[in-house]
């Protein structure tokens, strides 16, 4: 086995992923929990990241860099934020060490669009889109996610990114209104046609999206139909609208046209694959855990490089 290098950890609002690393970046282990920064706030940032460290059995002196909500405002320490344009080697310059840790712990910063008329920030995707582009790296890429992100990267730097609170809002629309009967007891097949014919409608007319929501509802009442061709027509809906947005953004619909980049994985991956699909736009897909490892791994060698760490 290669000897391990450093511990990379992935740490989002609800989930944690730590991966123990070797110097070329291979994965020698993995601990995988729930402790995201909302439970970690109350545990204790310090007593998740070390529960984890044990699962792997990771040596007492290796450094730690980590991407994602550690690094927020209610985090373990802030990290601050890259303001747009923002070149992705800066990220790695402004990597935060947490005080008073046995180890070297390092956090990365996330970014923030500071446009009053489209004020964003991002944490945790700057880390994906680093692993996925490099530090030079040119292409529209859309991170699928309980909130999606859209960047434009140029020449390695974002110049612009839009959130989009698509996961959010199928969980809330699905659960908390009037659509939640019609999705009552969905089972797992998957309505493949009705989350196409959905995705079509939402992108050609989103000025109607309540009222494609809506017939949801209606259409299951007036002609039958699953809960879980209701789940894919929200999906479906919610998706397109997204895609609208994405693709008709000013001096993004050019680009666009010469396809996406799709970072994203599993089953929501494969949603958006086919909601491009439908669309006839074309897109290159890079599996967001690995875009996620790879930024992190760019991370620990550019510590390495600058006499920061020694791996």
């Amino acid at each position: 086995m290669s000897e391990a290098a450093y511990v990379a950890v992935d740490w989002g609002t609800s989930s944690f992923r730590l991966w123990l690393m070797d110097r070329a970046g291979r994965v020698l282990a993995e601990s995988r929990g729930q402790e995201g920064m909302m439970a970690a706030a109350k545990i204790g940032f310090a007593t998740v990241l070390q529960s984890h460290i044990d699962a792997v059995g990771a040596a007492d002196h290796l450094p730690v860099v980590i991407c994602g909500m550690a690094g927020a405002r209610q985090g373990w320490v802030e990290a601050g934020y890259i303001d747009t344009p923002a070149d992705l080697a800066s990220i790695l310059q402004r990597a935060v060490p947490v005080p008073a840790q046995s180890r070297d712990i390092r956090i990365l910063p996330g970014i923030a669009q500071r446009d009053p008329k489209a004020p964003d920030v991002m944490r945790g995707e700057e880390t994906q889109l680093l692993g996925a582009l490099g530090t030079d790296g040119e292409a529209l890429v859309c991170m699928p996610g309980t909130h999606s992100k859209w960047a434009s990267v140029r020449g390695g730097r974002v110049e612009r990114f839009t959130t989009f609170m698509t996961g959010e809002l199928f969980s809330v629309v699905s659960r908390e209104t009037i659509l939640s009967l019609a999705v009552a007891n969905a089972d797992e097949a998957v309505d493949i046609q009705a989350f196409k014919s959905a995705v079509a409608a939402a992108f050609g007319a989103p000025a109607f999206a309540a009222n494609l929501l809506f017939q949801v509802r209606s259409g299951q009442l007036l002609y039958g139909g699953s809960a879980a061709t209701a789940r894919e027509r929200i999906s479906g809906t919610l998706i397109g609208l997204e895609l609208a947005a994405g693709l008709g953004q000013d001096g993004l619909r050019d680009r666009s046209q010469r396809g996406i980049t799709l970072v994203a994985s599993g089953s929501l991956g494969e949603l958006y694959r086919l909601a491009f699909d439908t669309l006839s736009v074309a897109v290159q897909c890079i599996d967001s855990e690995d875009a996620s490892r790879r930024g992190l791994s760019v991370a620990a060698k550019f510590l390495a490089a600058n006499a920061i760490w020694t791996l």
